[in-house]
């Protein structure tokens, strides 16, 4: 099984071991079936609803809490070098999730909080691979992956 290098940070102290070792294992289980290579590395940190506010203001512009934010590492911005080297490991990026706004969209989905977090974080970890959701084509394509990864991981609706 593909072992990724998780860097988890619960900010918000809410979440217990079990929900934290949860989304790690289905990471790794998404990182299988996407054929990413061992040791690939990848943070996920869980913040409230302020926190995510804040980053969703300062780097995508955007004066509103969300549910998930992802930060590419593989996508260069201007000026950039790609880091590259025997040895080195692929680093993915960082995905961050609001607690809070899990906690309120599964109650609205009508579906476990574990299952909120499942998909926050499935779908995070698709955008860092460069998925995206920008027309109906690619909507289409990263929604029936991401339901397809959290079937067959087993935290169905």
């Amino acid at each position: 099984m593909t072992k990724l290098m998780i860097d988890i940070i619960d900010e918000t102290n809410e979440l217990t071991d079990q929900q934290l070792i949860e989304i790690e294992n289905l990471l790794n289980f998404a990182a299988e079936k996407q054929k990413i290579e061992e040791e690939s590395e990848v943070s996920v940190t869980f913040v409230t609803n302020e926190r995510i506010h804040e980053i969703n203001k300062e780097y995508r512009e955007k004066d509103a809490p969300t549910d998930v934010i992802s930060f590419a590492m593989e996508e260069l911005g201007a000026g950039e070098i790609e880091m590259t080297g025997e040895g080195m490991p692929r680093v993915l990026g960082d995905i961050i999730i609001s607690v809070a706004k899990a906690n309120e969209q599964a109650v609205d989905y009508g579906h476990s909080f574990i299952r909120e977090l499942g998909f926050l974080a499935v779908h995070g970890f698709l955008h860092l691979l460069g998925y995206d959701h920008m027309n109906e084509v690619e909507e289409e394509e990263m929604f029936t992956l991401q339901k397809d990864i959290l079937n067959e991981y087993g935290l169905t609706r």
